[in-house]
């Protein structure tokens, strides 16, 4: 973990209706499990934030054409963004259209200590199948494990299995990959086989049973960081527990 870290946050939900009121809930649940988060500025073209006085209706109006603009926290030494992102059917798993919600945060103290609640509160309020959060830094050299033999040639890190890219997953509520910190829908939990008390006793030491009856699994007790021994060993034993994840499991 570097000193200019921060936190990857991605859920993946079902795509944005019109009058969707999931944006606003997803603001709301982020500033509520990040102390002193207040969200209320976009961004210039520039890259320079710009208050935003009348920041829920201007999400509301956003949301009702199905977009989910980035709103931020105005704080350039230490940004906080938020931001919704649609997932064409052809390019989604399970072949229909998705929206993924993206949140940045500094992986500082606070950041690490509200990581879970900020995870659990933005995908429950997104009613997403699957999310993540992950330290950049790691959350690089895990999308590299992204592999097609004509799209993206060549071998994944650190011995790592290869992924296949989401549009040659079967479900959506398979994630596509694991990060230090896991959101598994019920769905998502059902669709990997999560948990299996015989199996699972360790991560389950790590893990917590959502409101809607999903989970949140932890991987290490500290942010996940691959030049640790420890942490790529438990991240590859993760992998094997769950071959579903990244659709390295052919339908019978």
């Amino acid at each position: 973990m570097t000193p200019q870290d921060f936190l990857v946050l991605i859920v993946h939900a079902p795509a944005l209706m019109g009058d969707d009121d999931r944006p606003l809930a997803v603001v709301h649940a982020l500033e509520q499990a990040l102390p002193g988060a207040r969200l209320e500025w976009k961004l210039s073209k520039a890259g320079h934030p710009l208050a935003l006085p009348q920041r829920d209706a201007w999400l509301a109006e956003a949301a009702s054409r199905g977009e989910f603009p980035l709103v931020c926290n105005g704080d350039e030494g230490a940004p906080v963004t938020l931001y919704g992102l649609p997932t064409s059917a052809r390019a989604a798993s399970g072949g229909q259209p998705l929206l993924e919600v993206h949140a940045d945060l500094p992986l500082d103290a606070a950041g690490i200590v509200a990581a879970v609640e900020v995870l659990c509160g933005v995908a429950e309020s997104a009613r997403s199948f699957w999310g993540c959060a992950t330290p950049q830094s790691a959350a690089v050299e895990i999308a590299g494990q992204t592999r097609d033999p004509a799209r993206k040639p060549g071998v994944p890190p650190r011995g790592l299995p290869a992924l296949k890219f989401p549009d040659k997953i079967r479900s959506p509520a398979i994630p596509h990959c694991l990060g230090w910190l896991n959101y598994w829908s019920a769905a998502a939990a059902q669709a990997i086989g999560f948990p299996d008390p015989s199996r699972d006793a360790d991560l389950l030491s790590r893990a917590r049973r959502t409101a809607m009856g999903g989970w949140v699994v932890r991987l290490t007790e500290t942010p996940l960081e691959l030049d640790n021994p420890a942490h790529l060993e438990t991240l590859l034993r993760a992998y094997e527990r769950f071959p579903e994840i990244g659709g390295r499991v052919t339908p019978r």
